[in-house]
């Protein structure tokens, strides 16, 4: 049911190592729940909640397309490749910046383009507004690509190219999100594990419970073919960081390997714990 005592789902020491969490972070935990002499239940958000403290200090941001979609900027030179500026950490000016590539030809996550949006949709789809890639340009979507089964293998877009850096130059206000995404030609294909809790009962241990039923059946997705930058190419763990809009991760210390990447979600972005 689960890979051993190390299963990232699992509630032990190196379960959690290899999930991801810090040293400092478990310290902190115990720190601020304190010592009683009368048995307690403390909320497992907190435990994610001090672990978010830590990560957001100090892990690094990527970009990383976990369910990839082609994107295509039409109006692109397609020869023509260069890189762009991005920001390791925010709240850290201290860890500096990095070049990614940029071209062409990148990859997005496939519920960043509705071919019919919802209200209120704010991403890509014909016809939309304007929307910004990461620390690139603004690009506008005018339609998409499809297999013989109707689904979209490719988004078509078209950028501004007096838009690098995100801002355009005549000021106007951007009314789309702002997407991540990585290179097409550069980028490195990964394993992302989604884990969830073990359990879908928050007391499966009650004395009219069997455990076992209340296992969560949902407690580990498994994505292939994602796609993250090539910086990650050749990451050893232990690593941790934080993909763009999707979580922090860490690199699995057991089944990744150079050519092999794999990588845990450590914890999601939101943080569900009442402060």
């Amino acid at each position: 049911r689960v890979s051993g005592w190390d299963d990232p789902r699992m509630p032990t020491l190196c379960g959690l190592r290899r999930r991801g969490y810090t040293p400092k972070s478990i310290r902190n935990f115990c720190e601020r729940i304190g010592v009683a002499k009368s048995a307690n239940v403390v909320e497992y958000g907190f435990l994610e909640h001090c672990l978010r403290e830590d990560l957001n200090a100090t892990a690094e941001r990527v970009m990383a397309v976990l369910r990839p979609v082609k994107l295509t900027i039409t109006n692109y030179p397609g020869e023509k490749t260069e890189t762009v500026t991005v920001e390791n950490n925010p709240v850290d000016p201290a860890a500096g910046t990095r070049e990614v590539p940029f071209s062409r030809s990148l990859w997005v996550e496939a519920d960043d383009f509705l071919e019919t949006p919802v209200p209120k949709y704010k991403r890509l789809y014909p016809g939309g507004p304007e929307c910004r890639l990461k620390g690139a340009y603004l690009i506008r979507c005018t339609g998409c690509v499809k297999d013989e089964a109707g689904n979209v293998t490719e988004i078509l877009c078209e950028y501004d190219p007096e838009s690098r850096g995100g801002d355009p130059a005549d000021g106007r206000k951007v009314k789309g999100a702002t997407i991540h995404w990585v290179d097409a030609a550069t980028a490195v294909d990964a394993e992302v594990r989604l884990y969830d809790n073990l359990f879908s009962d928050e007391n499966p241990d009650a004395a009219d419970k069997d455990f076992i039923e209340c296992l969560n059946p949902n407690s580990l997705e498994v994505l292939a073919g994602c796609k993250v930058e090539s910086s990650l190419a050749e990451t050893k763990a232990p690593a941790n960081f934080q993909f763009l809009r999707q979580g922090y991760f860490c690199l699995d210390s057991k089944d990744s390997a150079p050519g092999h990447l794999v990588f845990n979600r450590s914890v999601s972005l939101k943080d569900s714990f009442k402060k």
